[in-house]
């Protein structure tokens, strides 16, 4: 098979691959039994003439190939497939592991387990996909919070209720496993191929189901509404957990494994392991805001007259403060929503969404600026948490203690006036917003930042600081402020043996695709102890 790299066609162009293939190789279009597209970037640089560049992998008849490589073709190599494969068990465990949390993380820690034969046990405190939507409905609704079960804890994770994003910084073999995964259970196949790839919140909800069935029928169980309550030791040894349903009785498990799977929001279990001195520490994480602009700026920034022919835009931006601190923009939504996001009462969280299609009328992106431990003003493995849950408040009361979140323009925020009207970017955080002044409501270490930031980010996407683009607070739920910490070889816990800290919440990832290959690592670390394991 043969990789051809850098194959480009104009946007405009309704173009068969297979011919542009045979062109690039001097071969007849018959002479390819099969293409497949391994991924699709857009080049936009020339806004008359926006490209997609394409690379594909390229089946002929085995001498053909080998003639047509003899050729010595430019962007054509012989293709080279990494393919994962994962460690297996020789014999069944006699006691199960048992994972909590059934976000990205605990997903396909779970599915690597049940396909090695482990058959693990996952608890999950929120309900799964079908429930937890309805949930999150009313409490866009109406303002009731059912603080077990909502944007942040349920099937899926927090993950689920973002734009489905799997884009990530790290290079990793695991990363097509993922992608696969995904797509051979319900998510759209260019997920496999394109640079950016996501799913979107209306398509992600039935494919962690579909994943979880299999997980099911590979003799996994998954426990929904059912919270990790306890953690039995014995000489720093798990030697068991407790699990508390719905109406607060627990039931022991008798497991020599958890893997502590339970994101970023899990505050109460991050108390239960600094109660048990399991040795955790804080760690860098990020707060600021979320910013919404029309997406019709985006899609005329940077595709200009071309936008017709292209999906939603989207940004990456960042910038250093003066004093050499990082603000950058994460979660970036084309098409999409702020969302309501709390997990606790009394407090208001924000985040972003988009469906599929990413049809909304604005697009909206965090806007976050680094935070450091000696940043914080409370001391502490668990400061962080401390200082989110008290900005949440503050949000929660100056939206008016109802849910609604506190909301500015960014004329009015960069010149410090209460904001009194919207105008042609509308919010779409629901249940609702009030005008306010996020100066007064923010700490100075946030807002100080955020408009120096704002400022400067204008210069690299012009129309960034539009006086009337619209902030609203708080994004307090980007990344854990804890860190569990763990052997960098075993990835067990430090302080307790058969405890696996794992994912965004016990501070090693930061978004759905790193979440899911740190519960696969951790998975594969599991097999490999038990040591009936091949790699």
């Amino acid at each position: 098979m043969l990789r051809i790299r850098n194959i480009k066609v104009s946007v405009r162009e309704d173009c068969d691959l297979n011919i542009k293939a045979a062109e690039i190789l001097r071969c007849r279009k018959e002479d390819i039994n099969s293409l497949r597209i391994v991924r699709r970037s857009v080049d936009a640089r020339k806004k008359d003439d926006i490209l997609y560049v394409y690379t594909c992998d390229v089946s002929l008849d085995r001498k053909k190939e080998e003639l047509v490589f003899r050729r010595k073709r430019p962007n054509v190599e012989k293709t080279v497939n990494a393919v994962y494969r994962q460690p297996n068990l020789a014999d069944i465990p006699e006691k199960r592991p048992v994972i909590a949390g059934f976000g990205p993380a605990g997903i396909f820690c779970a599915l690597v387990l049940a396909r090695a034969g482990a058959r693990p046990i996952v608890l999950e405190r929120g309900s799964d996909a079908d429930t937890r939507k309805t949930k999150v409905e009313e409490f866009r609704k109406t303002g009731r919070l059912d603080s077990e079960c909502n944007v942040q804890f349920g099937e899926g994770g927090a993950g689920t209720f973002s734009d489905g994003k799997l884009t990530t910084g790290v290079n990793d073999p695991r990363i097509p496993f993922v992608l696969r995964t995904f797509a051979d259970h319900g998510a759209p196949e260019e997920i496999t191929y394109d640079a950016k790839p996501h799913i979107g919140t209306d398509v992600l909800t039935r494919v962690v189901v579909s994943i979880r069935k299999e997980i099911e029928r590979r003799g996994g169980t998954v426990l929904f509404d059912t919270k990790l309550s306890g953690i039995d030791a014995e000489d720093d040894r798990i030697a068991g957990v407790r699990a508390a349903g719905k109406n607060g009785a627990e039931e022991r498990i008798d497991t020599d494994t958890l893997i502590l799977a339970v994101g970023h929001s899990a505050r109460d279990t991050f108390s239960m392991m600094n109660g048990m001195a399991i040795s955790m520490e804080p760690k860098p994480f990020a707060m600021g805001v979320r910013i919404e602009h029309k997406q019709e700026w985006l899609d005329r920034l940077q595709y200009g007259g071309m936008r017709k022919y292209l999906p939603a835009a989207d940004y990456k931006v960042n910038c250093k403060t003066g004093d050499g601190t990082g603000v950058y923009t994460f979660c970036m939504c084309p098409g999409g929503y702020v969302i309501a996001a709390a997990s606790e009462e009394e407090g208001v969280v924000t985040n972003g969404m988009s469906n599929n299609a990413r049809d909304g009328e604005n697009c909206n992106a965090a806007l976050l600026v680094t935070l450091h431990p000696e940043d914080f003003p409370y001391d502490g493995p668990l400061g962080g948490v401390r200082w989110q849950r008290e900005i949440e408040h503050d949000c929660y009361v100056a939206g008016g203690s109802n849910y609604h979140a506190p909301s500015q323009t960014v004329g009015d925020f960069l010149n410090g006036r209460k904001t009194v009207e919207f105008g042609d970017v509308k919010p779409t955080y629901i249940p609702g917003v009030t005008g306010s002044d996020l100066n007064v409501i923010l700490p100075e270490v946030l807002t100080g930042r955020l408009k120096e930031a704002i400022t400067e980010l204008d210069g690299k996407l012009p129309g960034f600081a539009y006086d009337k683009a619209v902030l609203t607070a708080p994004e307090s739920r980007s990344s854990s402020p804890v860190r569990i910490v763990r052997n960098t070889d075993s990835l067990e816990s430090v302080s307790v043996n058969g405890l696996y800290p794992c994912g965004e919440g016990a501070g090693y990832a930061g978004g759905i695709m790193s979440a899911a290959l740190d519960g696969i690592k951790v998975a594969e670390a599991y097999i490999l102890k038990k040591i009936g394991g091949t790699a």
